[in-house]
């Protein structure tokens, strides 16, 4: 069986409480204590690869260059800037039917070109 206690500071009723609680606290009052809980801030991208901090030497469009993440202000300039290279993006598995269309092609493709074939050997045309 469910039982109910007052909050001890603001005296609303707390339903669904423990068989052993003394005291509870309602959500409004832990609110009022805590805080209501901000949203995480979203950085702005900053225009350089993923994993740019991880290499072990990074030269920026501007010329700034960092070693392992870390800015040298004292070489700055004097490097060309960083290519990086784009992963190749992975093949899309096909469906099972979507390999049975692609077969199907196949075969009508090959098929088309041993009439072909056929033809031009009746017509007396040889490939040459």
């Amino acid at each position: 069986m469910a039982r109910a206690l007052k909050c001890e500071t603001c005296n609303r009723i707390v339903e669904n409480v423990g068989e052993t609680a003394v005291k509870v606290r309602c959500s409004w009052c832990v609110l009022s204590v805590v805080g209501i809980p901000k949203e995480k801030s979203v950085t702005p991208p900053s225009g350089r690869p993923a994993g740019w901090h991880f290499m072990a030497e990074f030269v920026d469009k501007d010329g700034k260059v960092f070693h392992k993440g870390k800015e040298q202000p004292k070489l700055f300039g004097t490097l060309k800037p960083t290519k990086v290279k784009t992963p190749k993006k992975k093949a899309k598995r096909r469906s099972k039917e979507e390999i049975l269309i692609a077969r199907e092609v196949e075969k009508k493709a090959a098929l088309k070109k041993a009439v072909e074939k056929q033809k031009d050997f009746l017509n007396h045309k040889f490939g040459g």
